[in-house]
């Protein structure tokens, strides 16, 4: 058994993110395991540039509302206790709604080769966010 400190939030960068999300890094599994968990922290109407990840993805909202959107133009409004599992290599985005915080803890694995685990995408259109608002 292990008890890890507290690790720094950071303010996530500018390149795959709109508004201020801040990320509070959880956990980092060492061989075998490949998980990795954090809290995520998003501010109203931040939110993800579209993105993938390798392995898939689970998300579980413990704070707010939010959005995760795929490129079919599906949107799922979450809510604190709801968990979303997001299959491998699906494109989506998810974020806070427009007029309220949103907190998730994420959770993925690495890619068994070592390598990034996720493929960051373009910018989530101001529009497109807007009509996911107003399901």
């Amino acid at each position: 058994m292990e008890l890890l400190p507290v690790r720094p939030t950071i303010k996530t960068p500018a390149q795959a993110f709109t508004g201020d999300v801040y990320m509070t890094p959880i956990h980092s599994g060492t061989g075998p395991s490949r998980m990795t968990v954090a809290l995520v922290r998003f501010t109203p109407g931040a939110r993800t540039n579209w993105h993938a990840h390798a392995v898939g993805q689970t998300l579980h909202v413990t704070e707010g509302v939010g959005l995760v959107g795929t490129r079919d133009g599906a949107v799922l409004r979450i809510h604190a206790g709801e968990t979303v599992v997001c299959p491998p290599d699906e494109q989506h985005w998810h974020g806070a709604a427009a007029d309220t915080f949103m907190s998730h803890l994420a959770m993925l694995e690495a890619k068994p080769d070592g390598g990034d685990p996720t493929t960051w995408l373009e910018p989530v259109a101001d529009e497109l966010y807007e009509k996911a608002n107003q399901q």
